[in-house]
């Protein structure tokens, strides 16, 4: 049931109930951090394995000392400047924080959502939300309600709408060891805006067995139909007779007549609009039940990596 009564939201999650949650970059699956019952709830609508974390989701900075211990400088800087907003910090996780929660870590990674919707929801509720994104384990996260109320249906009580998400894909998550910033996941805000605080940071965002943080399995965020990056969307064509095909590109169209679509992300080239527009744009591909989508690869700096990431993950060569 999609519905904009955060009223009713307030009333489920109090009653250890978990549903659809809007944040500005995708819908999450939001319970109760400290509700065994809401924990293993979204672990088991989402087919999640068990060895991958969550994201504590708090309503203001003041209350990250609930959640996390011997916070350093930078973590401090970084989110002074960017909560709320996309960015996760990976941070010593204090002794209230369930193990469920950050997996067995002695990590716990947390930020606050920019969404007004999801803000007044936290500021109604004396304890943070969990929230991976609304989706099965694997497939593509949800930028809408009705991508949500399509995935789950009546497995969820409710979804509560924010509307489209704003940035379209994951945080940021960064990291710290000794004197080391990492970024575990590339998301929202770009390497190079940390950067641009923090100096130079390591890039990590991959680990199949025990990951940090979520986000770093290498099959992730994939589309129903098989999904091929290429730097040359005409020739990828080629090996494709008879397939009904679909082009996920950047800014320009193919002059190639043998597809089903075309879906041009950003006619003017502007990563953050492409980036925006990624996921939900997958969905629509999958809608069309199409069976090979050829997705063009994009500059391999700024958005445009987090992007190629995210199709990295998608992709049937990986």
């Amino acid at each position: 049931m999609i519905s904009n009564a955060i009223e009713l939201a307030v009333e489920l999650l109090k009653k250890e109930d978990i549903i659809g949650f809007p944040t500005e970059t995708v819908y999450g699956l939001a319970g109760n951090i400290y509700s065994e019952k809401a924990i293993d709830t979204i672990y088991r609508t989402k087919q999640r394995p068990s060895f991958n974390p969550l994201i504590v989701h708090i309503k203001q900075i003041e209350d990250l000392n609930k959640v996390a211990i011997e916070i350093p400088e930078s973590a401090k800087i970084l989110a002074k400047l960017f909560w709320p907003g996309p960015l996760t910090l990976l941070l010593k996780k204090h002794a209230s924080v369930p193990d469920r929660i950050t997996a067995g870590k002695p990590t716990v990674a947390v930020r606050i959502p920019n969404h007004p919707v999801a803000l007044s929801l936290l500021h109604q509720l004396d304890f943070p939300l969990a929230a991976p994104s609304a989706n099965p384990f694997s497939s593509i996260s949800p930028t809408s309600a009705e991508h949500v109320e399509n995935y789950f249906g009546d497995k969820l009580p409710m979804v509560l709408d924010g509307g489209v998400c704003k940035a379209g894909i994951e945080s940021t998550i960064v990291g710290f060891h000794d004197d080391e910033i990492i970024i575990y996941r590339l998301g929202a805000i770009s390497k190079e805006e940390i950067e641009k605080i923090v100096g130079p940071v390591s890039l990590l965002n991959k680990n199949e067995n025990a990951p940090e943080a979520p986000g770093m399995l290498s099959r992730h965020y994939a589309p129903k139909s098989t999904l091929f990056l290429t730097t040359n969307v005409l020739e990828q064509v080629k090996l494709f007779p008879n397939k009904k095909i679909g082009l996920l590109l950047f800014k320009q169209p193919e002059k190639e007549q043998d597809v089903a679509c075309q879906i041009i992300l950003s006619p003017s080239g502007n990563l953050q609009e492409a980036t925006s527009k990624l996921y939900a744009s997958l969905h629509e591909l999958d809608s069309m039940q199409i069976d090979i989508i050829l997705a063009e690869r994009f500059p391999d700096n700024g958005l445009g990596r987090t992007i190629n990431d995210r199709l990295e993950r998608a992709s049937k060569n990986r």
